[in-house]
């Protein structure tokens, strides 16, 4: 959850670790904090706030020069958001220094017995009781400082991901992981550590991703080396090649990564299925699907385990396997699936989605799901992820590195992958006709063309936002494949403008929510002319007659919605099963524009963060 940095070269280390956690802020921005060597000294500098509050407080508090630098940007888990509790923290002699994400959970326990052997505590966190019981097992034993972690590591339970540094060892920084990522970048003389590998990907295309268990220990002029945690056996390092580049981080001269997130969609969407959607040949190939094909045609059901955006991406999903393939579906909260001793047979396919490929509650119940003996298919956007890791196959989706913490492109190249694994099911099971077949595979192809004809619906969007932007609650309905389509948007609304809304199924309005709706209730009805219609616009007619403003979301030349909604927003004609991809678009821009007139951080809304790494 929370992001890491670290540095140790023949470079200036502050301005990479600064520039390192301004890219990591998506991961967590309540606090921030930053610890150099200069050859003597270890200098310090922490505070509550921003990123950009660290870089005016530290260029005033401490001198900035030093080869070796870590740094950290917090999602407060033990104890609140101040500059106490901010990370690095420090042993209490002073000597090591330590950043972490993740939660230890006996640290309780251990920090009644280090208090009992007269160490003292200043912060609340679960951190500073790390980094002294590793000074107490470095000092009880004489001990090196790695040897030390791996004894302390041993001795704890939870997640972490760590960077910890001696400056009575100054030529070396130790690392480790389990549960929460860590990268380790490697230059020419120089190495750099980060959560991910935006921190460091205009210096080096060459990365080594810690596996969980795994520690390293980072030196100046000597090789990397890899132990296990466990029981000390040498591991041989696996070097990737990044494959992002420096543009597709930066905000390419948009006001927010969001604003540029959602505009990429007609791209990224077209990345995800390139190579994979032969429209003309009659062909879907993915390599994942292609070396499984009789899990999944055997599966007597498909398990979709997800949280937040990427859950709804599957439920939108489940219509799409059902009906295509004619597979039983069921989509889990990845959190509550974990914890219910599920039902989960060895004929089952589980589908874990993830932006990230890190999100714990996931991680959990992908371990859960193979221990039961199921097939676990991934579908996450991170090349070298927990999740693409600990999954038997899968498939990526190609949106390229998603910075806004509200999910928009994550969902729609979701829902393109589990498409295409839905067509390619139906073709080997024979579910759909050939014609069929064929006819969702152009329509497929051409949807990029279409998004962007929806993205051209940004100037309404902005109108309408400036109409409810005043708003406290907000209704949102769809049916059938829209239905998730109207969860989602009401999860981006309150994620980054901080107004209720919640998601409905049009038709359960009358089992409850319609008690709410009177003149001050903004209702926004996806209502495309495929599906549902019918229905929709009898919904629609009942939120009239109560007075609810009606925002309605329907296809290029609707007549009939028109006339009984208050707003409408038109996007392009498409299948049934592709319209999602297109009804999402005007209600992620509707929520951006809302967020912005209203003042909020739409890139880093309040209290949340990109990556999920802990419970």
């Amino acid at each position: 959850m929370c992001g890491i940095v670290g540095y140790i070269g023949h470079r200036e280390a502050y301005p990479i670790v600064i520039k390192g956690l301004k890219r990591l802020e998506y991961r967590g921005y309540d606090s921030a904090g930053i610890v150099l060597y200069d050859g003597k000294d270890l200098k310090l500098s922490k505070t509550k706030g921003k990123v950009s509050d660290l870089e005016e407080k530290s260029s005033k508090e401490i001198s900035t020069n030093g080869t070796i630098g870590m740094g950290h940007t917090r999602w407060a888990t033990h104890g609140v958001p101040n500059d106490v509790n901010s990370h690095p923290h420090l042993s209490n002699s002073g000597n090591l220094a330590i950043i972490h994400n993740g939660i230890i959970e006996n640290y309780e326990p251990l920090k009644k017995e280090l208090i009992n052997r007269g160490y003292t505590f200043k912060s609340d966190t679960d951190t500073e009781v790390l980094v002294n019981l590793i000074e107490d097992v470095q000092k009880k034993d004489n001990l090196k400082l790695g040897k030390a972690v791996q004894i302390a590591l041993n001795q704890v339970i939870g997640a972490y991901a760590i960077c910890v540094f001696d400056k009575q060892k100054p030529d070396e920084i130790v690392v480790a992981r389990l549960g929460s990522p860590l990268a380790i970048g490697i230059g020419k003389d120089e190495f750099f550590i980060a959560s991910d590998a935006t921190p460091f990907i205009e210096y080096t295309s060459n990365a080594i991703y810690l596996e969980d268990e795994e520690m390293a220990i980072v030196r100046l002029n000597k090789p990397l080396k890899i132990r296990k945690i466990k029981d000390d056996s040498l591991v041989d390092p696996y070097i990737q090649e990044l494959q992002m580049n420096l543009e597709q981080i930066e905000k390419g001269g948009y006001d927010h990564f969001m604003m540029k997130e959602i505009y990429e969609q007609p791209n990224v969407i077209k990345d995800t299925y390139r190579g994979r959607l032969h429209a003309n040949e009659g062909l879907i190939r993915m390599a994942g699907i292609e070396d499984n094909i009789d899990k999944f045609t055997n599966a007597k059901r498909i398990v979709i385990i997800a949280c937040g955006t990427s859950w709804h991406a599957g439920l939108v999903a489940e219509y799409i396997f059902e009906e295509f393939a004619r597979i039983p579906v069921e989509v889990e909260y990845a959190s509550e699936f974990r914890y219910r001793n599920p039902i989960i047979d060895k004929d089952d396919v589980i589908i874990a989605i993830s932006q990230s490929g890190e999100t714990a509650d996931t991680l959990a119940a992908i371990k859960l799901a193979k221990e039961k003996g199921a097939f676990v298919f991934g579908v996450c956007n991170v090349v070298g992820s927990s999740i693409s890791r600990e999954t038997h196959a899968g498939a990526y989706t190609h949106a390229g590195p998603e910075i806004g913490v509200a999910s928009t492109k994550a969902f729609t190249t979701q829902i393109t992958v589990l498409t295409m694994i839905a067509l390619r099911l139906a073709k080997a099971k024979g579910t759909l006709s050939n014609s069929d077949f064929h006819r969702y595979l152009q329509e497929l192809e051409i949807i990029p063309e279409k998004v962007a004809e929806a993205l051209k619906t940004n100037d309404k969007a902005k109108e309408i936002a400036s109409v409810f932007k005043d708003a406290t609650n907000f209704l949102y309905l769809g049916r059938g494949y829209n239905f998730p389509v109207a969860l989602e948007g009401a999860l981006k609304l309150k994620e980054i403008s901080y107004i209720h809304a919640e998601g409905y199924p049009a038709a359960e309005m009358k089992h409850g929510p319609i008690a709410l709706i009177d003149e001050q209730m903004p209702v926004v009805v996806i209502a495309p002319k495929q599906g549902h219609y019918d229905k929709v616009v009898s919904n629609i007619q009942e939120i009239k007659s109560r007075s609810g403003k009606i925002i309605a979301i329907v296809t290029k030349g609707d007549t009939q919605v028109r006339d009984l909604a208050d707003y409408v927003i038109e996007i392009p004609d498409a299948a049934d099963a592709m319209s999602p991809l297109l009804t999402t678009i005007p209600l992620q821009l509707l929520s951006y524009h809302i967020a912005v007139m209203r003042e909020c951080n739409v890139d880093q809304p309040r209290n949340l963060a990109k990556s999920v790494t802990v419970e």
